[in-house]
């Protein structure tokens, strides 16, 4: 019987199952990136299986250490109209309220955030509620991070409070991976379900975006935190991005798709992987992880079938809708611009793995002035296609 609550692990030396001699190697990672998991997420693991995908998300890999690319993809440092608070899209504005998470995976967009050297997520919160309060146009909210639901339950309230009194503030999202890591802090917090319970009401929700990657996630726990939400009045949906060696296969994204919809938790996005510096290795081309997506697809129900497959990218939230004879076409699903359902056709190089990567793909968009990004230089990239180095060293 496993324990209430999950003790927590931030020494990668004291997981045993991990040969001695691959533990000095990972050290030298684990000393750069912070290192979080905890004894219920490892129980899920198969030690016997070097390609466990529950490994690989959470045990660090020696490929983040190549700072090849961006630690941006997305250029989130454009977007701050107050000290922790994004406002990219009109209506919508996100607060990164935690540079905590319950689980550090190991491929994350926001790895930048786990550096000792950036500071983005604000342990003061009013200075982003004030900003929302001031601007009428805002009727969603993301809590973001790292992981809210990481934050003690105190503190979710004063900020749960303070957009539940802004009369314009509709919906308030949370983004976080605890339904499936830990999800005994759901299901036995008597008070965080109460606050739902409070401010989950049927004219203003609040959604959990949870970060499920893998059906192995879905256990018993698990199913038992989904349900105790969806008692107290939360709506829970999934996204996760498309992860080469952990879900890059139609079968396990069709059991994803099948095992989510059975319980109750809608499938809402397949992810473009974002190529930030140190997660190659979890990389897909364009087309591969269309391809995998829509057979996936043609192995689930229609309710799997809802989900969609886009990238966040700088100018926007970019449908993939598909890819066939060398070309991808693609549609605006969010713009920064407001060119929200612009169609684009655009070439397709095999291997493409971002929108930037497509041959006239700046016609359709205007890059915002940005922080100058240090990358490594094209002499360290041999292996790299000519055309990414070209970009690599233009950034």
């Amino acid at each position: 019987m496993r324990v209430a609550q999950p003790k927590y692990i931030m020494d990668v030396d004291k997981i045993q199952q991990i040969p001695k001699a691959e533990r000095e190697k990972l050290k030298q990672i684990t000393d750069k990136f912070v290192f979080r998991v905890n004894e219920y997420y490892l129980s899920l693991i198969d030690w016997n299986n070097p390609n466990d995908p529950i490994r690989k998300l959470v045990i660090p890999n020696e490929g983040e250490l190549s700072e090849y690319g961006r630690w941006d993809a997305s250029d989130e440092d454009t977007n701050y109209a107050a000290p922790g608070c994004q406002h990219k899209y009109s209506t919508t504005a996100l607060l990164i309220c935690s540079e905590v998470c319950g689980a550090y995976c190991r491929y994350c967009f926001r790895k930048r955030l786990f550096r000792n050297d950036v500071k983005e997520a604000m342990s003061d919160v009013d200075p982003g509620l004030d900003y929302i309060a001031k601007t009428p146009e805002i009727n969603n909210v993301l809590l973001t991070g790292g992981d809210p639901l990481i934050l003690a339950t105190k503190k979710l309230r004063y900020i749960i409070e303070r957009l539940r009194s802004i009369d314009h503030v509709k919906i308030i999202r949370i983004g976080s991976k605890l339904p499936v890591f830990n999800p005994m802090r759901i299901y036995e917090d008597e008070e965080l379900l109460n606050l739902i319970r409070e401010y989950s009401t049927p004219e203003h929700r609040i959604y959990i975006m949870a970060h499920i990657n893998h059906p192995v996630e879905i256990t018993a726990e698990a199913k038992k935190a989904f349900e105790a939400l969806h008692d107290a009045g939360a709506i829970v949906v999934n996204q996760t991005p498309v992860l080469k060696g952990i879900n890059d296969d139609s079968d396990v994204l069709a059991e994803l798709l099948d095992k989510l919809s059975w319980a109750g938790v809608t499938p809402y996005y397949f992810f473009i992987n974002r190529p930030v510096a140190g997660n190659n290795d979890f990389v897909l081309s364009l087309e591969e992880v269309y391809n995998i997506v829509e057979e996936a697809k043609g192995k689930t129900s229609g309710l799997g079938k809802r989900v969609r497959l886009s990238m966040s990218h700088t100018s926007g939230k970019i449908e993939v809708l598909a890819i066939e004879n060398g070309k991808a076409y693609l549609k605006y699903h969010q713009s920064r611009d407001g060119h929200y359902g612009r169609f684009m056709v655009l070439d397709c190089p095999k291997d493409a793995a971002w929108f930037d990567d497509l041959p006239g793909n700046e016609q359709y968009w205007e890059p915002p002035k940005k922080k100058v990004e240090t990358v490594v230089s094209v002499n360290e990239m041999p292996d790299m296609p000519q055309k990414k180095k070209r970009k690599a060293a233009m950034n």
